[in-house]
């Protein structure tokens, strides 16, 4: 992974990986952000100019998703379910925890970590569901969540 800034050439190589097909953008968006970590300016001027799209339509898709984030993020990313299911299973809750132990509001990041809403990770039935950096746990009280997150600067994960 590229650390944090956009570099032309993985740009280039990424978007040839798909043919530089405007129908392509999300997948091509879920690329930079593996590579980049996040979707900057420059990058958004970069796809429109290569996928022959407006800066318009870029913008539309990468501010829709949750997916796509536009400013640095810390090391971990730390998405909290925000759908209804979680929310009658104490997601507000843990939410409120989250953002006083790792002392980051949501939408915000520090060093180590970003904190992000997400609107369902499909894991209903084992609600209030968690993802940290793109592994899913379910049934996350608050004591689940701080182990979770000591396991991060263990590198246990």
């Amino acid at each position: 992974m590229t650390e944090n800034h956009f570099d032309k050439r993985a740009a280039s190589e990424i978007v040839a990986r798909f043919d530089a097909r405007p129908e392509m953008l999300v997948q091509i968006l879920h690329a930079f952000v593996e590579e980049f970590t996040w979707i900057s300016d420059e990058s958004i001027r970069y796809l429109a100019r290569e996928l022959n799209l407006s800066l318009a339509d870029i913008h539309g898709v990468v501010s829709y998703y949750f997916d796509f984030p536009t400013e640095q993020s810390g090391q971990h990313v730390i998405k909290m379910c925000q759908a209804e299911a979680c929310q009658a299973m104490g997601s507000r809750q843990l939410l409120a925890h989250a953002e006083k132990s790792l002392g980051v509001e949501m939408h915000k990041s520090n060093d180590q970590v970003a904190l992000q809403p997400v609107y369902c990770l499909g894991n209903c039935a084992c609600s209030p569901a968690v993802m940290i950096d793109g592994r899913t746990y379910g049934r996350v009280n608050t004591e689940r969540f701080d182990e979770l997150v000591a396991t991060l600067s263990r590198g246990d994960q």
